[in-house]
């Protein structure tokens, strides 16, 4: 399964508005897609699963998923900061 390491760029973590965008992406994918971060695992799609992994900035999460186009599409979400958008 493709997996790639992003440095969360969004100043508050992945909180609230964030969350909810990362969240949106990957479900939009129509791919299952699994975030992980300090030892857990969720469903990338869900914004309480990720709101639960309580990633800050600057924090590291792998992304993982069948498919390597939604893997990357995610990280380069995950790369800029949400709070700007």
């Amino acid at each position: 399964m493709p997996e790639r390491t992003a440095v969360v760029a969004s100043r508050i973590g992945l909180h609230a508005r964030p969350a909810s965008l990362v969240s949106l992406a990957a479900a939009g994918t129509g791919v299952p897609m699994q975030i992980s971060a300090h030892g857990r695992s969720v469903n990338a799609a869900s914004i309480l699963g990720i709101l639960s992994l309580d990633v800050s900035h600057g924090d590291e999460v792998v992304v993982a998923a069948d498919d390597q186009a939604a893997v990357d599409a995610l990280i380069e979400l995950l790369e800029r900061d949400l709070t700007e958008d």
